[in-house]
């Protein structure tokens, strides 16, 4: 393996764990162990405008990159409807249920909320997927991770009421939950797509959907704070654009299997970055659950784990999975 695709690994590891950071600081979160303020009396981005301009910056950074590769892109209705979906649940929706659950919540939680996706995805293929069943010991996995979920979500619970931290964490465990769809989805109908083409597809679905429901659900304000339009630019270019590029060139050097080791890697730099630069509140429940979520992950994809550790044959294609 060669070290430049270790520091892509790495690099991508940290763009997917941060923009749980950068979301919460679009939204009006401050970094004030590195000196980074919103000016007094400046506005911030609603959920709606943060993901429809994170999107719209990314689409940007796209248009960028296919004009540097020639690309073919495709015509059959079904193929299109596909992209149309992918938009939605790997996009769109995801992105919009973090952002507004982290209204709520703090974004190390809802990192690690976030990397239940596998769980998921494993429990959605069972039905799904003819060759991806749970066994006996996927089972026991399951089990696991979702103990450490409940810890998680449970510490917030109130008999009787639903509070707005549990209701911010419910919104990231249901993305979770769309991305696993759209995983499965993607599996089945978009493969041998072009991972830049796809890319870009399922940015330009994603921002029309939000572009639509936007003017519906906030006021057309633009925010005033440069901290903000910062970390939304970040979380277009780098985010959801960079990130991309560096997890696709992962798949043509390493394969699918080794390249998806990242998914254990952000949650715990989401985690970090949380308490270290928004000083968010860290107590036993939340690095016990967390760490049932990341063992039980373990155990589900110990067959993959394994044959990702093994020497990789490079990858000709492979579908897109998902990023915060």
């Amino acid at each position: 393996m060669k070290l430049k695709d270790w520091g892509n690994f790495l690099l991508l590891g940290l763009i997917w764990g941060s923009s749980f950071l950068w979301i919460k600081v679009g939204q009006g979160g401050e970094l004030p162990v590195l000196g980074l303020l919103h000016p007094e009396g400046s506005t911030t981005f609603g959920p709606f405008m943060l993901v429809t301009f994170r999107l719209l910056f990314g689409l940007l950074g796209m248009v960028g990159v296919l004009a540097l590769r020639s690309q073919t892109f495709p015509r059959l209705p079904h193929v299109i409807g596909a992209f149309a979906f992918m938009g939605l649940f790997n996009t769109a929706l995801p992105f919009l249920l973090i952002t507004w659950g982290q209204r709520r919540i703090d974004s190390s939680l809802a990192s690690i909320l976030n990397g239940t996706v596998p769980l998921f995805t494993i429990v959605i293929a069972h039905f799904w997927q003819e060759d991806d069943k749970i066994t006996a010991g996927r089972l026991g996995g399951l089990i696991i991770g979702f103990i450490g979920l409940v810890i998680l979500v449970g510490k917030d619970f109130q008999f009787g009421a639903l509070t707005d931290n549990i209701v911010g964490e419910l919104a990231v465990v249901a993305a979770a939950i769309s991305y696993a769809v759209a995983a499965n989805f993607s599996r089945k109908h978009l493969r041998g797509q072009s991972p830049v083409v796809q890319t870009f597809m399922v940015l330009l679905f994603a921002d029309v959907i939000m572009a639509a429901a936007t003017p519906v659900a906030e006021p057309l304000v633009l925010p005033t704070s440069p901290l903000a339009w910062f970390a939304v630019i970040w979380l277009g270019l780098l985010g959801s654009c960079a990130a991309y590029l560096l997890f696709f060139s992962l798949l043509n050097a390493w394969g699918p299997t080794r390249t998806t080791m990242v998914t254990y890697v952000f949650p715990v730099i989401g985690l970090v970055l949380g308490i270290l630069l928004l000083n968010e509140p860290a107590d036993w429940r939340l690095f016990a659950g967390s760490a049932l979520v990341v063992v039980g992950i373990l155990v589900v994809n110990g067959r993959l784990l394994w044959q990702a550790l093994r020497p990789a044959a490079p990858a000709a294609s492979a579908t897109a999975t998902r990023a915060q």
